[in-house]
Formats: structure tokens, sequence, C-alpha cells
């Protein structure tokens, strides 16, 4: 610095010019020497510029800047050169530095053409100035417009983006100042102003400019109020001078134009804002109202896009509540409305249809009571306007309204409240309730969505909505609602008022309005009368709403202060020259006004005296409203019903009809609250009473009056007795017309008896339980025979609860039949003498038993002795019983041994009881392993004859042991498995095959190697043997071991084969059976059958079938078929009993196919007649014995699957006779012959008892009789053993005891009751069960009881004794059913409790009604409906009596489906007779076995696959009922069934969507059912059940909102899925509902479910089922996922929110405050912050203030969240969270914005990168969220608010 010291030293010299000249010299150097950058030369320069002399310093700034300009020194070092000194320098050297700084900032500038950016605001030059110190303001803002000036050639638009950042620095640091800045803002705003106005043609870029700016204006105080409204001021004055200059000289008028409207649209956007609160709006509007009308004055047309400025001004007016605002508001609202009315350019559907203005009528209306004459008369014309636009468009309402919501992306109250009613208005009545928040509120938020069904509307929900608003104010008082929120919802409803069709409901929504606020009031009142004008008009349509609307007024009136207005609005319609349906009106309304508030009372007394029924006696409108209100104040308020006691006596005096009915109506509730004695009433009304049937109405009405007797009905019986007669003649009177009407006062009648004592009843009505269900079974109305059913349920429980409970009938003896069958033991084996076993074998089987008598405890004596005497009598049985190659013969005896075994094993378990005390388990085993030695060792030295018995023995043995007797069945099987593969021995062979066949169907379920190696080694010699006998008993084994073939869907838990294996594996055999059997049959038939081959296509060949010995069957077999007869009929009895198994696999066809086969092989009668020679159809008369046989058991089955026909029973019957008959003809003494009349005869019998038994197709008595008849020729005429045998078992099968069938249950008869003697033509139940046709058959069975005792023919002695002792044996037996253990609850068999019920009695009447109706045949019968309601009843019935209960029910169902049965009484859609038959069963199966066994048939999963729709859904609903029913391993099976069921039905193609639907829904009911009462610690079927419910949790869809789908049925579904998930154990559920991750890499299936575990865990933490953290354990995985998936799940979790804790707002914020605040801080890390974001918006949207208005959709939620998350945290319950949350949403901004921003090349590298798919979402992103940072900046620093302002938002 020493080369420069004399210069510098000269500028201290007191000398001006020399100061000059000193510095010049100074800085001559420096631009000489470059030395400017060394340490001297800046040394040199800050000396000059920090020098105390004035002229030092302005001549070294100005000597700096032409270094600068002259490119000497650089500019960013003069800069700092000049701000170093500025900061230090005196205050009056201030000036001189900033002008200095200026003219360097545009140099700068200039050498950039414009483009300077900097990388922060505060970098600016000057920001920097302004921020040096306070001094520099007033020059810098001169610098500012210099600046302005001297560079606007380059382009103004840049030099505004220059300024930007700092005009915002500017107005951004207000609040950060301790000195009061808003001067300089305003002076900056204003010398920009200036300069617009100096350069117009320039102009426009500075404007917007400043408009961007005005939204960071503060508005915290008044101050900040008065500075905005000064700046809106200045630009007003600025943009007139501008507009008028540049539309005068017509240059750039349209951008002129648009650019006010953006300006008034701006400023008012910011007034209107929820949060802000200006209290110079008035000023502002002013200034506003003179824009536009400077706009108007130019010339310039009404802009569309002031229809925004309309909709922020009718948000200011339902806000203000300031008179001066509201009349400001006004003047501008009529301008623009005057202006737009005038405009020449708009056509009329603009001017009407696109209008925003109708939502100004309910708040100018609200204005109208005003106490300014002012407001009310710029109300009034703005009125007036509004009033012909509102008109206009209710006569056009289908026109579709133009909308600027594209033209506005971020939405804005007015916006969202217009986007409302424009849905409203054009999408008609429900469509936009189904995407409203309103229905997440209060529909997805109950707990039963049933509540809302069907189409839900805006309208009722926003009822809804205002109830709930009430409630809470109640509950808190703290409580409050913005004043514009009534006001907007009135906006709303006031417009629908004018449409077609919702007018009605937007009324309703008024009323509502008015609720939600006390001061809606005076508004409301004021739009009834507005709107009773308006529609009085004949040019305005909706003139029907009048009355509607005047029903609004009585609703006000809940307000005590608003009593006079009311009353003084209605007191004019009651003048007495008003019309008839005006005064009618008007006592309508001041009634419910008097409902509203009591202290209306005295008014309407005054109208309602009676004297007004005679002075109105011809106005009919008058006198039935008159009455109506007496009946309303009678109704809710009893003790002013008497009050007006006079006029209801003057109504039921009335001759009109309709007032009369009404007087009975008012007298019932009087009666009913007992402030009138009824008896007193009706000594006065008796004679009013008479005429009652003369019409409905008023008949239904004395009903109701009437049924109040019942109190004192025993203390005035004379009168109660003329009562009840005229109830009953209502109730039960078929003369009155068929209408409406009259069935709704039969009801009444029917319900008025029931309140009566039911023994009263019975004193005073003859036979009244006779009468009732005569009445009941003749009536064909479905809601008459439900009341009748209701009254017949109290007379049944009556009876109950009355009973003798100790006093029995004396028994009734026993019919002829059953004292013959009692003796035969004694007759036919006397103790006297006795004849040998072996002379009776078979009735030895069945009748023999030892006793021990010499039992001692301990002895061991005594167990063999019985044990010796029980073998020694099989070794003589085995000896003597002759089964002669007679498969037949065989079957019977099998069925005989079973007897047999079970009475040796009882006797064995006893004796061995007797000795020790062991576990059941092990004396079973014990007594059956001795029986099995004995068997064994007598077969090892034994005749043919014998080994055959034994055989037969062991199957007997085993089928009557337990299932869990593994090792002796096991055994057996092995045993007899040695004897079949002895090809040698014939007679081992044959009946090892049937028993080891009925040995594999009595094996436990995990013995499937054991059952698989007996069926294959059946099936191995059924195919290698060459005896025809081997293969037909190899056939009725296989028959046997199809009846345990796919039972089960999984083997047990304990198997070592899965499931599906298993049941593959029995598919397989059960194919191989069937082709094997059907292969047979058609080489043995020898000529082509078409059922066959397609039998055997439907099983084709499997990997293990074994073809090679088939080539044995094309050997030419001998011509002799007698030979083969019975081998060929084991083959057709095989097969027949393989339905059943077919049926399970799923092929009901087949079945159809196999009984249409059978049937065809029974011969006719003429095909008898050919002579021995002839061979053409010796083939198929091969085959008639067999399916005579087999026949019964295939049409036993279909009939209990529904496969079979009534018109089929006759057809075969007549068959069977025929062939008899013409056996019995033919003279031949073949073996064949024989076989067939014997097979014939047990086919005929055993088909007529199981059609009889089964009860389901009626008889006729005269083909019974006949059949008898043929049996007792064949066994009394001069015919071989064999066929008197055949005889004999068909009388005794007829009879029931089902002789030779092993496959099907035969029941026991009940006993015949004394009333059914009568002769009948028909016979629909077991022979023994009827008491004529008992009588008529007696003389046959005392026939061959005689028989059985004459010695003469031993053979035929035997026989008759066998079959004697058959049904002795099936009348005696203890166990009707082998499925008894199977399906019972308990191991020990259950008798069904015999109940005695009197004849007379209700339940026995309705019982009788359905077990014996009319049949079909013999004329007409009850209809659906009646035998519907029967069963009903009977379901309440607390006993039954025993009745033939099974063959009734199987009836019924069969019923329904009758074309002969009369439709005329069919029950409503929702119910079916057959539903009530499954009703009925499971009501009363744990008393009746028959009903069990029904239920179990029922709940087979192949039977349950064919049954109807609504009846599977009925069996799925009573899961529980069937749990309670079923034994464990039934149980065990049912959800295995249930569980293939639901898997199956997803893929089906038969139901449609809804029905699966339904189906699913019912499933989920039944298993609802039985968790309800199942303990988790005990229950053995809880695992069972949780599979089932996760089967079907798999299958529910999604739970969606969407309003393009039909919801319903998966609303109805996911309603039942969660009340059985709360009802599921919670460790299971909590396990169940995990969800790791939505990430979509393991399937979408995977994903869709974790979706549907997350909905559920939202719908039960709403419910409190299970605790809200369990919820919010997933929020990381829920908020960072993409949203296209997860938008139903946020509504969902949102919807859980609301409802917290019954919707507690504490407890609510609660939960929300962390979600909210988590979720915007996910947003700041997730990959997917748009989802994050997504339920920031609809958290926000449902709890805002806003929420009715909010539609709930994916576009418009994030638009919605500049209205939403504003709203919400301006709340002062949400002020808690708003700094945290602003805080993330910046940094979540921040990121967005630099993602939205870069490209992909530039995008910064990132521990969490933004996914490229949230690029389309980004913009409005970043939008929206800039948005509420920019309102809620003041939670921001300074720094964060001025990165804020500078980010470009497009």
């Amino acid at each position: 610095m020493a080369s420069y010291a004399t210069l510098l030293e000269k500028t201290r010299v007191p000398q001006p010019s020399i100061q000059k000249l000193a510095v010049i010299s100074v800085f001559s150097k420096l631009r000489s020497a470059p030395e400017s950058e060394s340490e001297s030369g800046r040394d040199a320069i800050s000396f000059c510029l920090t020098s105390e002399s004035n002229t030092v310093v302005d001549q070294s700034v100005r000597e700096l800047c032409r270094l600068v300009s002259d490119s000497v020194l650089d500019l960013s070092r003069g800069l700092l050169e000049l701000q170093s000194a500025l900061e230090g320098c005196d205050s009056k050297l201030v000036p001189i530095f900033v002008k200095g700084l200026g003219f360097l900032i545009r140099i700068g500038y200039e050498r950039r053409d414009g483009d300077w950016k900097f990388n922060s605001t505060e970098n600016h030059p000057f920001a920097r100035i302004l921020s040096c110190r306070v001094e520099t303001q007033t020059e810098l803002l001169h610098q500012v417009s210099l600046f302005v000036m001297r560079t606007r050639r380059l382009g103004m638009v840049g030099v505004c983006e220059f300024l930007e950042p700092f005009v915002n620095f500017v107005i951004l640091r207000v609040p950060f100042e301790d000195s009061s800045p808003s001067l300089f803002v305003r002076e900056l705003v204003s010398s920009m102003a200036s300069l617009c106005c100096s350069c117009r043609h320039e102009a426009l870029p500075v404007f917007r400019l400043l408009m961007r700016c005005l939204k960071y204006i503060p508005g915290k105080n008044s101050e900040d109020n008065r500075n905005f409204s000064c700046i809106v001021k200045t630009l007003v004055d600025a943009y007139t001078v501008v507009a008028r200059d540049l539309v005068g000289s017509r240059l750039e008028v349209i951008e002129v134009h648009v650019l006010g409207v953006q300006l008034v649209d701006t400023v008012l956007l910011l007034c209107a804002s929820p949060h802000v609160q200006n209290t110079e709006q008035e000023a502002v509007i002013e200034s506003l109202r003179h824009l536009l009308a400077v706009q108007k004055d130019l010339g310039l047309p009404y802009s569309r896009d002031l229809s925004l400025v309309v909709l922020s001004l009718v948000f200011m007016l339902a806000k203000s509540s300031v008179e001066h605002e509201q009349l400001s508001i006004l003047r501008l609202l009529l301008f623009l409305l005057k202006w737009k009315s005038e405009n020449e350019n708009l056509s009329v559907r603009d001017a009407a249809c696109s209008s925003v203005e109708p939502l100004l009528l309910f708040p100018i209306i609200s204005l109208m009571s005003s106490p300014s004459k002012s407001v009310k008369g710029a109300a009034s014309k703005v009125l007036s306007i509004v009033e012909n636009v509102l008109v206009s468009m209710s006569k056009a309402p289908k026109i579709e309204i133009h909308t600027s919501e594209e033209d506005s992306p971020l939405s804005r109250v007015g916006s969202v409240v217009f986007r409302i009613m424009q849905q409203l208005w054009h999408q008609n009545d429900s469509a936009p309730s189904t995407s409203s928040f309103l229905r997440v509120a209060y529909i997805s938020g109950n707990e039963s969505q049933e509540t809302y069904p069907g189409p839900v509307t805006w309208n009722s929900l926003l009822r809804e909505h205002a109830k709930r608003l009430c409630d809470r104010k109640k509950l808190s008082s703290s409580f409050c609602l913005s004043q514009e929120i009534p006001i907007l919802l009135g906006a709303v409803a006031g417009v629908l008022v004018m449409h077609p069709s919702l007018g009605p409901e937007a009324i309703d929504s008024l009323t509502a309005v008015g609720s939600v606020d006390p001061k809606m009031s005076v508004p409301l009142l004021l739009v009834v009368l507005y709107y009773s004008n308006l529609l009085s008009r004949t040019n305005v349509p909706c003139q029907s709403l009048l009355s509607k609307l005047l029903g609004l007024l009585p609703s006000l009136a809940a307000q005590q202060v608003m009593i006079p207005l009311v009353v003084q609005t209605i007191t004019p319609m009651l003048h007495k020259d008003a019309k008839g349906l005006l005064y009618a009106t008007a006592i309508r309304l001041l009634c419910q006004t008097w409902v509203v508030n009591d202290r209306a009372f005295s008014s309407l007394q005054e109208v309602l005296r009676p004297k007004g029924f005679k002075d109105f006696i011809s106005e009919r409108h008058i006198c039935i409203s008159m009455a109506a209100s007496i009946e309303d104040v009678c109704r809710r308020h009893p003790d002013r019903g008497v009050d007006l006691i006079l006029s209801v006596q003057a109504c039921i005096e009335s001759q009109d009809f309709s007032v009369r009915a009404l007087g009975f109506q008012s007298l019932s509730h009087l009666c009913e609250a007992d402030v009138i004695d009824f008896y007193t009433a009706w000594g006065v009304i008796e004679k009013h009473a008479q005429n009652i049937k003369l019409d409905p109405h008023l008949a239904c009405s004395a009903c109701l009056l009437l049924k109040w007797g019942a109190m004192d009905a025993e203390a005035y019986p004379e009168d109660a007795e003329k009562v009840l007669n005229i109830l009953w003649e209502i109730g039960s009177s078929v003369q009155i017309p068929k209408d409406s009407q009259w069935t709704k006062a039969k009801v009444s009648a029917l319900m008025a008896l029931g309140h009566y004592e039911v023994s009263f009843l019975e004193k005073q009505i003859s036979d009244f339980n006779k009468k009732c269900a005569y009445l009941l079974f003749s009536e064909t109305d479905a809601k008459v025979m439900n009341a009748i059913g209701d009254l017949s349920v109290k007379i049944m429980i009556h009876e109950h609860s009355v009973r003798r409970r100790y006093v029995r009938e004396k028994k009734v003896s026993g019919s002829k039949i059953e004292k013959l069958l009692d003796v035969i033991p004694q007759v036919i084996f006397p103790a006297g003498k006795r004849i040998k076993t072996g002379e009776l074998p078979g009735a030895a089987l069945l009748c023999l038993s030892f006793t021990p008598k010499d039992v001692k405890l301990g002895s061991s004596k005594s167990f063999h002795d019985i044990h010796g005497q029980y073998e020694e009598a099989f070794k003589v049985v085995a000896k003597s019983l002759q089964l002669s190659r007679n498969i037949s013969l065989a079957l019977i005896s099998l069925q005989s041994l079973k007897a047999f075994m079970s009475r040796w094993m009882r006797a064995n378990i006893l004796s061995i009881g007797a000795m020790a005390s062991e576990l059941s388990s092990d004396k079973t085993f014990k007594a059956a392993n001795n029986i099995m030695k004995s068997l064994v060792y007598m077969s090892e030295e034994t005749l043919p004859r014998s080994a055959e018995n034994i055989a037969l023995a062991l199957g007997a043995l085993c089928a009557v042991l337990p299932a869990a007797a593994h090792n002796i069945k096991a055994t057996a099987s092995k045993f007899l498995l040695g004897w079949l593969l002895e090809h040698e021995h014939e007679h081992r062979q044959w009946t090892a095959g049937i028993s080891l066949g009925l040995i594999s169907s009595s094996l436990h379920v995990t013995d499937h190697k054991q059952k698989f190696q007996n069926i294959s080694g059946l099936l191995e010699v059924l195919c290698s043997s060459k005896s025809t006998l081997v293969k037909g008993a190899c056939g009725v084994g296989l028959g046997f071991s199809c009846q345990d073939l796919l039972t089960r869907t999984e083997a047990s838990s304990s198997s070592d084969v899965d499931s599906e294996s298993y049941k593959n594996q029995e598919e397989g055999l059960l194919g191989r059976i069937v082709r094997l059997l059907s292969l047979i049959l058609q080489h043995f038939l020898r000529t082509p059958c078409d059922i066959l081959e397609s039998l055997s296509a439907l099983f084709p060949l499997g990997k293990q079938d074994n073809v090679t010995p088939l080539t044995h069957l094309l050997e030419e077999n001998s011509d002799d078929f007698d030979d083969d007869t019975w081998g060929i009929a084991g083959l057709i009895i095989g097969l027949g009993m393989s339905v059943g198994a077919i049926y399970r696999a799923g092929k009901k066809d087949a079945v159809v196919k196999i009984k249409n086969l059978i049937v065809s092989w029974i011969p006719y009668a003429d095909s008898l007649q050919q002579t021995s020679g002839s061979n053409s159809n010796v083939s198929v008369r091969a085959f008639s014995a067999g399916s005579c046989l087999a026949l019964p058991l295939v049409i036993t089955f279909c009939q209990k699957m529904e496969l079979f026909d009534a018109q089929e029973v006759d057809h075969l019957i007549n068959c069977y006779k025929d062939l008899i008959s013409e056996l019995l003809i033919v003279k031949t003494s073949g073996a064949f012959h024989k076989s067939l009349l014997m097979a014939s005869c047990i086919g005929a019998g055993d088909l007529l008892g199981s059609v009889l038994n089964e009860g389901i197709h009626p008889v006729e008595i005269e083909a019974v009789k006949g059949l008898i008849e043929l049996f007792k020729t064949c066994y009394s005429g001069l015919y071989p053993p064999v066929v008197h045998f055949g005889g004999m078992l068909g009388v005794v099968n007829a009879l029931g005891a089902g002789a030779g069938d092993l496959v099907c249950s035969h029941p026991l008869p009940r006993a015949p009751s004394s009333s059914e003697e009568n002769k009948i033509s028909y016979v629909s139940g077991p022979v023994l069960s009827n008491a004529y046709l008992t009588q008529q058959l007696t003389p046959f069975v005392q026939e061959i009881f005689l028989i059985a005792q004459n010695t003469k023919d031993r053979q035929q002695q035997h026989y008759a004794a066998w079959a004697i002792s058959f049904l002795r044996n099936y009348l005696r037996s203890r166990d009707a059913s082998s499925q008894g253990n199977e399906i019972q609850s308990s191991d020990a068999h259950r008798n069904s409790t015999s109940h005695n019920v009197p004849e007379h009695a209700m339940v026995m009447k309705l019982a009788q009604g359905l077990t014996n109706p009319s049949l079909p045949l013999a004329g007409s019968s009850p209809n659906i409906g009646a035998l519907a309601s029967a069963l009903r009843c009977l379901s309440h019935a607390p006993r039954l009596p025993n009745l033939e209960w099974g063959a009734t029910i199987r009836r019924l169902m069969r019923r329904e489906n009758q074309p002969v049965v009369s439709q005329s009484g069919d029950l409503p859609k929702e119910t079916s007779l057959r539903e009530e038959c499954l009703k009925f069963s499971l009501a009363h199966a744990s008393e009746f076995d028959e009903l069990l066994t029904f239920l179990d048939e029922l709940s087979e999963l192949s039977r349950f696959k064919a049954l109807e729709q609504s009846l599977q859904s009925c069996l799925l609903c009573h899961l529980g009922d069937l749990m309670r029913l079923f034994s464990g391993s039934r149980m065990d099976k049912l959800f295995d069934d249930v569980s293939c069921f639901v898997t199956s039905l997803s893929s089906d193609q038969v139901y449609s969507c809804d029905q699966k639907s339904s189906l699913r829904v019912s499933c989920w009911k039944g298993l609802s059912q039985c968790l309800e009462g199942t303990s988790f610690e005990s229950s053995e079927y809880i695992t069972k059940i949780e599979k089932c419910i996760e089967q079907l949790f798999s299958v529910l869809p999604v739970a969606s909102q969407s309003t393009e789908v039909d919801q319903m049925g998966s609303v109805k579904e996911w309603s039942e899925a969660i009340k059985c998930l709360q009802q599921s154990h919670k460790d299971w559920l909590y396990k169940f509902l995990q969800v790791s991750s939505l990430e979509p890499g393991n399937g979408e299936t995977d994903v869709q479910d974790n979706l549907k575990k997350i909905q559920a865990k939202a719908k039960l933490a709403r419910l409190g089922s299970i605790p809200f953290s369990e919820l919010g354990k997933l929020k990381a995985i829920i908020l960072n996922c993409e949203q296209s998936d997860i938008w139903d799940v946020h509504v969902e979790i949102v919807a859980a929110l609301y409802h917290a804790e019954g919707g507690i707002k504490r407890q609510w914020l609660i939960l929300a405050y962390p979600w909210l605040i988590d979720a915007v801080e996910i947003s700041c890390v997730s990959s997917y912050p748009s989802n994050a974001l997504l339920f920031i918006g609809l958290l926000s949207s449902i709890c805002c203030e806003y929420m009715p208005f909010l539609t709930l959709d994916r576009s418009t939620v994030l638009r919605d969240m500049s209205v939403t998350v504003t709203s919400l945290l301006s709340d002062p319950n949400w002020e808690g969270v708003a700094e945290p949350f602003i805080s993330f949403l910046w940094t979540s901004l921040e990121r967005v914005y630099s993602f939205a921003t870069d490209s992909d090349a530039n995008a910064k590298p990132s521990s969490q990168q933004i996914e490229q798919s949230e690029r389309d979402h980004a913009p409005m992103l970043v939008k929206v969220m800039h948005h509420i940072c920019v309102v809620f900046r003041d939670h921001l620093p300074l720094e964060k608010q001025l990165r804020l302002a500078a980010m470009v938002i497009t």
C-alpha cells in the first residue's frame, strides 16, 4: 500500500476537489497497473470506500463502478467491496453505496443477458442490500425501479423472474423483523405498480409477479390485514390505469381481461381460505368491484372464470357475520349477476344450467333476517336474479354443467361445494352417495352393513351426519361447528329442492341442517316462506312439493323462541274461508308442531274440538286431518289424549269409515296406556262396532282396539265373548275379498286374539284348536298364515305348560301281529320238548339266546358255559343250514348271522365283565377274539356246507364289532383272503368273497391299506375265476366295499397318505369296480348294451388296472344258465350296491342309468311266454333274478337322493305283480323258474317295504293287498320250498323287515293310531304304522306263524320259522340304523322320546295335517304355504307326538316340486317348504333319530352339491346346530366337506357370482354359529373350523369402494366374515392375520390375501375386537407400497380410525394423531410417497368439517387436500400436530420436488430412491404439498420459507 500512500494521504485534505483528484489518481493507477487484485490495490480501494468524507466515498464508488464497467475489476469483487463498505459506513453514506450496488447489479444482469440466477434467495444482491441495514430501504426502492427501467429492454419477463426472489424475501421477512417492514413492502409494491403505469405495454409480467407474491403476505393481525388491503388497492389502481390505456389502444385486450379476472380470483381465494380471518374484507371487495366495473366500462365481456369468484363469494358470505362485509359482498355479487345477465354473448344454457349462482339462494335468504335495511335490500335484489336462474335450471335438469375444475387443479371450498351440487343434480338419486365420504363415515362404520340395504342417497347420509353432530354437541359442550358449514349444507339442499326427483329428500335435509345449528331456524323459516311463494306460481315446476315443504315448519319449533313464529305462520291457513285441503294441511302442521314442542297444545286443542266434526261434516279432508291429529296426540301423549276424549268419541260416531277407523285407533292408544278402561269404553262404542266388516281399514283399526280387552276379559266374560266373536269372525272369514287391506285386517284380528289367554279362548270358542288348524291349512295368504302360526305357537306353548306331568294313559295293548311275534321263541323252541337247532337253523340264528344260570363273580366257568353253548349251537347251524349256491340265501343267512353274532358278543362281554373289571374296549376285543378262534378252529375240519357258513359268520362277526377293532378285522380279512384265493375250493371262495366285502365296509378310516387289499383281492378273483358263482359273490363283496368308499374327504391325521391321494385311490378303486362289473355283465349279456358301455366309459382305465385276466371272460360258457343265475344275480346286486359310491363320486347321471338298466332287465309278462327251446332272449332272462333283488336297493337310494319319480312306484309294483303272476301261471319246475320266482317275491316285498318306510310316495291299498295275495299264493301253493320261502319273505319284507338287505336302514314303525282304523285308499307310511293295513295283513302273518309250527313239512317249517323270525327280529331291534353311531352325539342309542299328546291338542292337529295330508291322487291338498307355515309352527313346539316324522319330512321335501300341488299359497321368495323341512328337522332331530338320519344324508357332500342353492345356504347357516347334533367323527367329516365345497365353489360354472357370494355368506354365518358356544380350550372341532375360515377367507373378495360394480354381495360377505372372525380365538386370529410384506414378489394372490388381512384387521379394530396397536404395526407396510393396490385398504383404515371407541372425539384424536404424523414422516423416505400422502388426504378428508361435501375418489382426494388439510390443521384440536406435520411435509416436498424437476439422468443418488412409477403423480403432489406449506409457512424458519417461495410450481 506504500505506492498509494501519497495519493491516499491527499484524500484527507479537506478540499473536495483535491479529494476527487486523489481518488481519481488512485483508481487511475489501479487501472494502469493491474494491481487491483493485489493486496495493496484491495487495501487502497477499501481505504477509499471507508473514508469519512462524502466526496471521497462518492468518487470512490463512481471509480469502482467504472472499473467494473470496463471489466478491469471483477463484478463479484466490486459487489463485495461495496457490500462490505455499506455494512460499516455512516448512515449518511448509505444511499451512495446502494446506488453503486444498483449500478453493478444492472451491469451484472446485462452481462448475463437477463439470466442471472442465485443458489439461494439470501444471496440475491437486492436481498443482501436490504438485509444489511434498515437505512437502505429508501434508496433500494429507487434502485429497483431504476433496474426495471434500465433492463426492461432485455425482456420484462426475465426482469420479473430476477426480482421475484427479492420480492418474496421482502414479504417473508416481515414476521421475523423487530421493526415494522410492512411499510417497505407497501412502498415496494407501490413503486412497482407505478412502474406498471409508466410502462403500460410491459406491465403485465410485473402484475403477474406481484400476484404470485400475494399468497406470502402475512395475515395474522389487523396490521397485516390493513397491509394486504393497501397492497390490493394499489394493484387495482395500477391495473385500472394500465387497462384503460391498453384496452383503449386495443392492445393486449384479452391478456388484460384475463389478468384482471385472475387478480380478482386470487385475492378472493386468499380471503375465502378457511384459515384466514380478514378484518379488512370490505375495502378489498370494494377495490375488486371497482376493478370489475372498469372492465365492464371498457366493454370487456363477462368471463366464465368469474364463476370461481362467485364460489369464493358464496363461502365468504356464509362465513361473514359483519354487516358491512355482507353488504360489500352483496354489492359485488349484484354487480356480477347483472353483468352476466346483461352480457349478450352468453346463451340461455350458459346463463342457467352452468351457473353457480343457485348456491347463493340459501345464504341470501339467510340474510333476509338481517336487521340492516341495506343488507336486506341488496339481498333481495340478488335473490331476484338467482331465482330466475334456479327456475331455468329446474326446467332443464339434465343438461351437463360446465365445470372449471380443470382450470383449477387444486380445490377450494367453493369448488368442492359446487362439485357435490353438480353430482347430485345430474347423477340423480343414489349414484354420488357411493363415492361420498359420508358413506365411509356412516355405512362402513356400522357393525352391520345391512343397516343401509340397497342404494343410499347423499341426502339420507347427510341427515345421519346431522344427527351425529347433534349427539356430539350433547356429549361435549366445547364442540363447536364453524358458522359456514350449516349454511353451505343448506345451500346445496336448497338447490336440490327444485330438482324433479330429489326435492322431497332435499327438504328433509334442510330439516336436518336446522337441527345442527339453532341459528338456522329463522333462515329456514324464511326458506319455507320463500319456496312456498315460489312453488305456488304456475310457471314453476315441482308444485307437488308444497305440502312437503310446509312439513318443515314443525321441526323449527324445537327452539322455544320459534314457537310464536311457527304458529303465526300456520294460523292464517286455519281461517274458516280457507280451502279445505289447505285447512286440513294446517291442522296436520299444527299437530306436528305440538309433537316437537308441547307449548303448541293449546292452539291444537282449540282446532280439534268435537264441534269441528259437525262444522266440517261436508269437508272429508278436514275431518280426516282432525282425526289423524287426534290419533297422533293419543299415541304420543295419552294424558293429553284424555283431554281430547270427547273428540275421540266424535270420531267413532262419525259416518265416515276412515274417520271412525282413526277414532278406534285413538281409543286403542288410550286403552294401551291404561288411561281409559276398555270395557267401560266398549259399553259406549259397542253399537258403532257392529258394521266393521264393511270396510277393511275400519276392521283393522277395530281389531287394534279390541285386543286390549284381553286385560280384564275374565272380569267381563260376556263382553269379552262378544269381542272374541268379532275378532274370530274377521280373522277366519273366507268370504272377505282377497286384497291387501283385508289381509291386513285379518292379520290384525289374529294378532289381537293372541293377546288373550289361551285357556280363555278355548273356553269361549268351541273347538278352537281344530278351527285354528283348519284355518291354517286352508289359508293361502302368507301374511295371514304367519299370524295364525304365531297364534298356534302360543297355543302349543300354553298346552305344554299346563300338561299333566304324572298321569299317563293306560298302555295300549299291541296288535295281534306283535302278540304273535312275542311268543315265537317259546312256540318254535318249546322248553319242554326242544326241537333240535339243526331242524330250524335259520330261526335259531335269530331267536336262540343263552343266559348263564350260575354266573358268579370271579368264576370263569360261566364264560366257558355260555361261550360253549353258542359255539355248539353255531356248529349245528353251520352243518344244517344249506345255502344251495344261492346268493340270496347267503345274504339272508349273513343277515341272520349278524343278529346271532351280536347276541354271542353281548353274552361273552357280560360274562367277562362278571369276572373282572376291564376296560370296555378290552372286553370287546377279548370276546371277539374268542369267537374268532372258535370259528377258525371249526373251519379246519368241516364239510363244505359248514365252511360256507363259517366264512359268512366271520363277516357277520366283524360287521357287529366297532370300527376300532383293528386286529380282529385284519386277522379275519387275511383268513378270508386266503380262502378267496383258493380257486380249487369254490365253496370257500364265494362266501369268503361276500364276507370280505362286508368287512371292508366296516373298517376304521385308518385301515385304508387293509381295505385296499381286500378290494384288490376281490377284483383279482372277479377277473380270474372261472366260476360264475364266485364272480357273483365277488360282485356282492365289491358292492359291500363300495359302501365305505368316498365317505370321507381325508383318511386321517395319522395317515401316511395325504387326503387328496387317498381320495384319488378310492376313486380309482371305484372306477375299476364299476368298469369290471359292467364289462363282465356285458359279456354275459352277449348283446350290445349302450348303458353298460357308457358306464365303462365313465370310469376309464387307470394305471393299476390289469386287463389280461379279462380274457377269461371271452371263453364260451355252457348254455346251462340255471347254474349261472345266482352268479349273474350277484354281479347285478354288486352293481346296484355301488350306486351310493358312484353318487359320492359326483356321477349322478350314472346312478340314473344303473336304475334304468336294472329296471329294463325285469322281464315283462310276454317275455315269459316263450318256449323252453327259444334262446333268443335267454341271456336277458338270466339277469332277471338279480335285477329283482337289486332294484329295491337302487330305488331306496334314489328316493333319498330325489332321483326317483313318484309315477315310477306304481309302474314298478305293477311290473312285479305281472312278473309274479305270470311265473305262477307258467307250469315249469326248472331251477331258473324257482330262482326267479323267489327273487321276484323277495324283491317285490323289499321294494314295497322300502317305499312305504320312506313314506315319500303314496301307494294304493289295493296294490299292496294284491301283492300280498300273490305272496300267499307262492307260500301256500304246490311250489318248491324255496318258492314258499320267497313268498313268506315277500310278506315280511312288505311289513318292513328288509330280509336280505344289509345296505339300507330299516326304521322301526310307530304304533298305529286308533283314529286310522277307517278304510283308506292310499298308504304313505310303514304298513305296521297303519291300523287299517295292519288289520288287513294280520291273517297272512298268522298263516305263516301256523306253518312255522307245522312239523309235517320240515323244510317249509324251517323257511316259515326263519321268515317269521326276521319280522320279530326287525320289530324288536334296538338299532335300526347301521350308521347310528356315526351320526349320534353319543355312542349310546337314543330312543325317540315318546310323547303322550292328546288328540285335541294343537300340536297333534298340526302334526296330523302334515303326516296325513290329502294326497294328490285323492283330490285337493293343502297349498305349499300352509304346509310350510305348519312346519314353522311345529319347529317352535316344545314337544311333538311320536309320529313318522322322517317319512313326513321326506314326503314334504318332494311335495314342493310336484306340479299338481296348488301354488296359490306360495310363501315369499325368502323361504320355501323345503327350507322349513330342514329347519324343522334341526329343531327336533335330538328327539327323533329318523330326522337325524335325514340331516346326515343331506349333509353328505355329494348329496349337498345336488341340492338347490337355497337349501344349501340354509344348511350352511345352521352348521352350529348340526355341530350340536352330530358326533365328533361326523362333524370332522362335515367340516372337511365344507372346506372341499368352498374350494370347489370358485371354479364351479353352475352358480352365478351372486349365488356363490350368497353361499359363502351362509357359510360364514354357520361358522359363526359354531364358534358362538365353543370353548377354544376343549373343543375338538376348533382346528377344523379354523381351516374352513382360512378357506373361506382365501376366496373372499377384496372390499372395494368402487362405484362401478355392485358391491352388495361383497359387503354382506365381509360383514359376516368379520362377525365370524370376532368369535375366533385371538391367538389364532393374530397369527392368521399376520402380514409381512405387500411386495408383489410372491404373486398377485398373496398380495390380495395380505390386503384382505389388513382390511380385516381394520374392521376388527373398528369394532374393538382387536386393539388398534395391532393395526399400527402395519403402518410401515401399508404406507410404503404402490398406491394402485392399497386404496381400499386406506379407506378401511380411515373408517376404522374415524369410528374408534364409538366416535368419541378425544379417543379418536389420540389414535389419529400418530397415524397422521407417521404417514407424513414415512412419505419422506418412502419409495411411493404418493401412497402416504393419499392416506393423509383420506384421513384429513374424513375428519375435517367439509367432509359432507367431499367425494371419495383417488384424483379428487389429492386435489382436495388443499382444503381438507388446511381445514384440519386450522382446527384447535389439531393445532398441536401442525408444527411437526409441516416440518415433515416440507422435507417430503423437497424430496418430491427434486424428483419431479430432475430428469432421470440428473437424478441424485439416494438411499431411498423414489420409484419411476411415481413420476405421473409427482406434479400434483408438489402442487398440493407446496400449497399446504405456503398456508402454514409460519411453522417453518425463514430459510425454508425462502426455499419454498423459490420453487417453480407449474
